[in-house]
Order: structure tokens, then sequence, then C-alpha cells
């Protein structure tokens, strides 16, 4: 059987003629950019995680930025996150000559160690931004209050956990501004890039929609720096039509991530998951010693598998010098050597599944 990493082509055959009507429509009506699909997606992530507001936006990447920008972040501020994400946590607090400043993560969820922030904050610092990583929020509560005592704003960094909750709330309204993205392989994707920032903030949900837009408030008249940041109405369509089974999906995905657990239980480490919050897995991660060697005896057996990240930011050549370290970030550094990803998604059989443990276990041995 051929396995695949994602299986985006059996969620569409799944979706087929709700994506193709809803596509369809969009070249009917030739609206590609700002069209209606726009909003009504807007509205309804709004009623989905209970934010007053949505923004739509042309990547998670973008949505990051956009989301600095509307807080005012200059050259000299510093921001406080992990070190264990995705380039796209930095790379906008460098684009707007901010300092990122890593703290390090927990061993068993690789999430930022809330402990761990406040000793990070200096009179430069004005914002925190904690990654749900692997699709488990973070430790929020403990981070927005530390943020409440020292006057700074949370972005949530939630690119991967668009569907998680975190104590009966939705991630993406966990504090001041969350951002997700739905690149495709997310588990709400579109089929390109698009993202979306979530805030209950007015004053800042207005300034996001002008800076989307390049700083626009009406047409020719820019009250503000913006740039081109808008989401595809084609793109709006399709998550639109991935929205209907959405929430079967996340349930499958519990279920997946819950049943991968069983069957490695006792047998291999994994990235855990706090009994207080849900992870829609948008990667099911693995810790082993010998990576290298499981990953090609793996693919060897036709498994493919994936590492999500193999080098920490701090470590990257483009962001040592950009970058301060707030005590040592041990942690991060040996999970980038030895996380490894397994296949995942709300349509895995479980045949499949027992096969790529069958297949995992004995390429570990």
């Amino acid at each position: 059987m051929e396995i695949q990493f994602i299986d985006l082509k059996t969620q569409y055959q799944a979706l087929k003629a709700s994506i193709d009507t809803r596509i369809q429509r969009v070249l009917d009506h030739g609206q590609y950019i700002m069209g209606p699909e726009v909003r009504e997606l807007e509205e309804k992530l709004e009623a989905y995680t209970g934010a007053k507001h949505c923004i739509t936006v042309a990547s998670g990447t973008e949505a990051l930025l956009i989301s600095l920008m509307a807080i005012g972040i200059k050259p000299g501020d510093e921001i406080i996150t992990t070190p264990f994400t995705f380039v796209a946590t930095a790379e906008v607090i460098a684009l707007l000559g901010a300092t990122p400043v890593f703290v390090d993560i927990e061993p068993d969820t690789c999430n930022i160690d809330a402990r761990l922030v406040e000793a990070a904050i200096t009179p430069k610092t004005r914002a925190i931004m904690p990654v749900s990583l692997y699709g488990q929020p973070a430790d929020m509560d403990e981070i927005n209050a530390i943020a409440t005592r020292h006057g700074l704003m949370v972005v949530e960094d939630a690119a991967q956990s668009f569907g998680a909750e975190y104590k009966g709330r939705k991630s993406c309204n966990l504090s001041t501004i969350g951002c997700t993205s739905f690149f495709p392989s997310k588990p709400l994707g579109c089929y390109g890039d698009g993202g979306a920032i979530f805030t209950s903030d007015g004053n800042l949900a207005k300034a996001m929609r002008e800076i989307r837009v390049h700083g626009q408030e009406r047409r020719y008249v820019h009250t503000r720096i913006g740039v081109g940041g808008r989401m595809d109405t084609l793109q709006c369509a399709v998550v639109l039509a991935k929205l209907e089974r959405f929430e079967w999906e996340v349930e499958q995905r519990l279920r997946v991530g819950a049943r991968y657990n069983e069957l490695l239980a006792d047998k291999l480490s994994i990235v855990t998951q706090r009994s207080d919050r849900t992870s829609v897995f948008a990667q099911y991660t693995v810790i082993v010693e010998n990576r290298g060697e499981v990953q090609e005896r793996m693919k060897v057996a036709g498994v493919p598998t994936a590492v999500h990240y193999p080098v920490t930011l701090h470590s990257q050549p483009a962001y040592k010098a950009l970058c301060r370290a707030s005590g040592d970030l041990i942690r991060s550094e040996r999970c980038a050597t030895r996380v490894m990803s397994l296949p995942m998604s709300a349509d895995l059989d479980q045949t499949v599944q027992d096969a790529i443990v069958k297949v995992l276990l004995e390429a570990n041995r």
C-alpha cells in the first residue's frame, strides 16, 4: 500500500462536490480579490473561535507580521518566543528590526516553557509570542498572567493548532491576538497560501484590516504603513468547503492521535499532550535517539516521515547575530536532533496506522 504523509487526496474526494461548487461560484462572479467569500469565511471563523474579529490574510507569516505591525513593534524592541519552531516566528520579528529573545522548551510537549518567560523580560520587551507547536496550545494562562503583570501583548502563533482547545477555549482566542495558517498541510488548509488573525480588540482589528491592504483606510487614503496581505477569494472558498466537515476532522484527529499514543505506550517516547488541552496533531511526533537510521529504514519500508524542526532558530545562520538567548537552550537543541513526525490525517485508516507503528518499532530496535 502507498502511505501518504498527509492524505489530501482522500480529503478532496470526500469534499469534492462542495469544493468544486465553491470554486465554480467564484469563477462565475469573478471577484477574485476581497470577494463575498472572504467576509463569509471571516464570520464563520469568528463564530467557531468565539473571537469578535477575524481578519483573513495571505499566509500564516503575514498574519504574524501584520499583528506585530498593528501593536507597534519597532526596531530595538524585544519579543520573547521559542527557538523550536518554524522560521516564520522569528522572521517577522527580525523583519521589523526587533530582537527575538529565545527561552527554552518543555522536554515533553516541545512548547515554550512558561516558567522561563518572566526571567527573559527586560525594559525592551514588548510582547510574548508562544507557539502552539504540533497542534497543542502552550500554557496560555501562565503566559497571559505574566504579560498582564508587565504590560505586554501576547500573540499566539497558532499556525498548527486551529481547532485545538485549551481549558475549553479555542486556540486563536486565547490571548490578545491569535494567528493561524491555512497552508495545505495544516489541520484546516486551503490549496495555496492563506491565514487568519483573531482578536476581540476592535481597535487592533481595524488596524489589521487597514495594514493588510497597504495601510488603506479607504480607497487611496493610506493612514498607516501596510502590506499586500489579502487572502484570495478562491482560497477562502476552499476553506469554506472544508469547514463543512472540520469538526468531524478534529474528532478524527483526536482519535488517531490517541490511538498512536496507545499503540506506542511504554514502547517509544512521544510528544505528550496535557490533560487540560487538546492537540489537533498538525504533526504526530515521536522522539528517537538514532533518527537518521530510523527514518531510512522506514523509508525503505514505504513509510514517509518528516522532521519539524531539525535546526533550532538560534542556530540558523541568518539569526545567530539577530537573536538573544535567555538562559541555555539545551532542551530545544536536544529535541531538534531527535523529533520525528509520522503520517497523520483525519482519514488515516486503522490498518495503515497499525502498519506504520509496526514499521516504526522494528526500525527503532
